[in-house]
């Protein structure tokens, strides 16, 4: 019995293997056609009207018109308001949804959605094809994105780009405790906060993707 259920797992796993391989083929095949483009992160909680969700609607309509399309994870709140931002102006969107148990809708204003089986495939696609990430005010979902991109440019995993937290009310007290003791305990360094900035004003935003991307290659959007 031990045995049989032992084979079961390798043909089990074997055949997940395969899963993973669609996600990253369809991610692979689809998202070239939207870059340059910026990750949107935030709570999939906020509705229309909430001060996060107008304004990832409006910073999607800014890039838009400076030639971005948008990345997000194609459910709701904040994403919505990214994807819907993008297409209201006229420009192209991505939804990258997640299949989970309990299941999330990708919202309609996504130019296409894929819809991915597992986190890390997904993630690898908003890290590979994104200029820049944009973070709203969101929960551990939220989180978990801002720190696995951290560490990954941190140890030079990923190339660096910036990497916004709009919404100083809301991070503000996140990166208090960090400077109180993740830094005192050496459990990060001074220049780690580089990594990222916090930014209210979203014209500083656009200003501060565009600025980057120019210099990163060379020419004018």
């Amino acid at each position: 019995m031990e045995k049989y259920l032992i084979n079961e797992l390798k043909k089990e796993d074997a055949w997940r293997l395969f899963k993973i391989i669609g996600d990253f083929v369809d991610g692979f095949e689809v998202l070239p056609e939207f870059m340059p483009a910026v990750t949107f992160y935030g709570s999939a909680r906020v509705k229309e009207g909430n001060k996060y969700y107008e304004a990832a609607r409006e910073l999607a309509k800014k890039l838009v018109a400076k030639g971005f399309s948008i990345i997000t994870g194609g459910g709701p709140g904040i994403m919505e308001a990214g994807n819907r931002g993008a297409k209201e102006a006229g420009g192209r969107s991505v939804g990258l949804n997640i299949t989970l148990p309990m299941e999330q809708v990708p919202n309609p204003y996504a130019t296409v959605t894929l819809n991915f089986r597992y986190f890390f495939a997904r993630k690898v696609m908003f890290n590979k094809y994104a200029t820049a990430y944009v973070l709203f005010p969101g929960g551990y979902g939220t989180l978990d994105e801002m720190t696995e991109t951290l560490v990954l440019i941190q140890t030079k995993k990923l190339k660096p780009f910036p990497v916004i937290l709009y919404g100083s009310e809301y991070w503000n007290g996140l990166v208090q405790w960090i400077k109180d003791v993740l830094l005192p305990n050496g459990f990060i360094s001074p220049e780690d906060f580089s990594l990222f900035q916090i930014v209210d004003d979203l014209d500083e935003i656009v200003e501060i993707i565009v600025n980057f991307y120019t210099q990163q290659y060379e020419y004018e959007i």
